[in-house]
């Protein structure tokens, strides 16, 4: 089935169609709204969400970039929203002005995947979150400061501090970036 055919489907709101979307993406996207949440629970409530807004606004998707992107798009937006109701986006050190370091953060050690949640799960929200638009998703500190509504600045402190964070997860768990 080509994508085009797929929409047509989904925007015909084909049950097998549906599915077929939910079982190809729910573990990616799961993924994704589990980078931006905590526990298990609100990233399936994130996941779930999402693939309602997918089916009941498809219409809305105009063709415009990959249809897989306005997926991603959806659901990173409906784990922010349940972020923002569960936990109150903290931004520790906000009114600090990021220093003019040079970005030397690498991970040089092979981690498993469950082994990154579980480093990004012990960051703070703020952190975390800005952390995962930035790195993961692609966004420009810009785009992140309209998303959720701080600076500029403050997305690009809470990012060196998310940076310097996890620098120290890793070093306690003995791995040493350069």
């Amino acid at each position: 089935m080509t994508e085009q055919t797929l929409i047509e489907r989904l925007k015909a709101d084909d049950p097998k169609a549906q599915k077929w979307l939910y079982d190809r993406y729910a573990p990616l996207f799961f993924s994704v709204c589990r980078r931006y949440l905590s526990s298990r629970e609100d990233a399936e409530e994130a996941l779930l969400s999402g693939f309602y807004k997918i089916f009941s606004q498809i219409e809305t998707y105009q063709g415009n970039g990959s249809f897989e992107g306005w997926m991603r798009r959806v659901m990173v937006n409906e784990a922010l929203m349940l972020l923002r109701k569960t936990q109150p986006l903290v931004f520790p050190g906000e009114e600090v002005r990021p220093p003019d370091a040079q970005d030397d953060f690498s991970i040089e050690a092979e981690l498993s995947a469950r082994e990154i949640l579980e480093l990004l799960a012990q960051l703070p929200p703020g952190y975390r979150t800005v952390f995962n638009l930035y790195v993961l998703e692609g966004y420009k500190h810009h785009e992140i400061a309209e998303m959720l509504g701080i600076s500029i600045n403050t997305s690009k402190s809470q990012l060196l501090l998310a940076r310097a964070k996890l620098q120290q997860l890793l070093q306690a768990k003995g791995i040493h970036g350069r």
